[in-house]
């Protein structure tokens, strides 16, 4: 039996995944936040021998808004809500550059994670796309990734995954991914609970259940057999969990949430399948402390596991060239 994989990404977006003014105000901390969370992260993957994926948002490659707008990609989302794109006045709000606004820019973060050997920068979309948002068309996301790319290889690096915004995809995304060069992206979690949906199609009952998911065990443990490739399209390595940040209201649930995470681990160790935890760093941008505390107890039940069973950690393209390697 082939060793289980612990796979884990981050969707680094910083202010781009927000759309309003409002979101900035009362979210800012969390974002400032993520330039004392991120190199306590990556020390804390480091010292456990864990690697990372940060699947990173394209208009975060850039320095200043200059080069950011004149980075911008042809064809942009035509969404029927035009709330959604961040081309509809939301460059009003950027500043000039890094040091004078960190919410929009991420160039130096972006560089302390290279410094840090074994970790993967991947695709989060370059606009912080929507794929499955009435309007919007392939032809317009397969610009979007352009652009991504061009953003990425100022810096040297070829994306090669992929993590799409709110999880909404389908097959003609797919595919425009394969033909940009993709090669794996983080697909969800095969319960109910968790199949993708536009904003208009969501619940509140389904939210509140994906809520109550986090320390009651109502979807499994999300573990994964190995992927196997499909032709023309890039693998799939679905989420297996999200990891919610530390909260004063839900204290008290604290160990129930890491032994959901913990005994999915588990699984996954002792039956040779694939556990990918996600979360984003702007969810440790506050209680820093706390939250990094939670995630070394993690990282240790990691280091337990490879010790005991041969866990592995591995980005999302290392899973993926294993598992072409293995079907070649």
């Amino acid at each position: 039996m082939a060793p289980g994989t612990f796979i884990v990404s981050l969707d680094f977006e910083l202010y781009w995944g927000m759309r309003d003014r409002r979101s900035l105000a009362e979210y800012g901390s969390n974002i400032r936040g993520v330039r004392t969370a991120l190199p306590r992260m990556l020390a804390a993957f480091d010292a456990h021998g864990v690697k990372a994926t940060f699947s990173t948002v394209g208009l975060l490659f850039f320095r200043d808004k200059a080069s950011m707008e004149a980075g911008l990609p042809e064809l942009r989302p035509s969404y029927t809500n035009r709330g959604l794109s961040p081309y509809n006045g939301h460059f009003a709000w950027v500043g000039a550059d890094e040091d004078t606004d960190p919410h929009h820019f991420g160039a130096s973060l972006i560089d302390m994670i290279k410094r840090h050997p074994g970790h993967e920068i991947g695709c989060h979309t370059f606009s912080h796309y929507y794929c499955l948002e009435r309007g919007q068309t392939v032809e317009q996301f397969t610009a979007d990734l352009r652009a991504s790319k061009r953003a990425a290889e100022a810096f040297g690096i070829e994306l090669r995954s992929l993590v799409f915004p709110r999880n909404q995809y389908n097959e003609d995304y797919l595919e425009a991914c394969a033909g940009e060069g993709i090669t794996s992206y983080r697909g969800n979690e095969r319960s109910w609970l968790y199949a993708a949906r536009n904003r208009e199609q969501e619940r509140l009952s389904r939210r509140a259940l994906r809520l109550l998911d986090t320390w009651f065990d109502l979807s499994g443990p999300n573990t994964h057999p190995m992927p196997v490739p499909v032709a023309g399209l890039p693998v799939d390595i679905p989420s297996s969990r999200f990891l919610r940040p530390c909260s004063e209201r839900w204290h008290l649930l604290e160990g129930l949430r890491l032994r959901r995470i913990t005994r999915a681990m588990d699984h996954a160790a002792r039956t040779g399948e694939v556990f990918h935890l996600w979360w984003h760093p702007h969810n440790f941008g506050r209680d820093i402390d706390r939250n990094i505390a939670f995630l070394e107890r993690i990282l240790g039940h990691y280091a337990s596991l490879r010790t005991r069973h041969g866990f592995r950690s591995l980005t999302m393209t290392g899973l993926a060239e294993e598992v072409h390697r293995t079907h070649a």
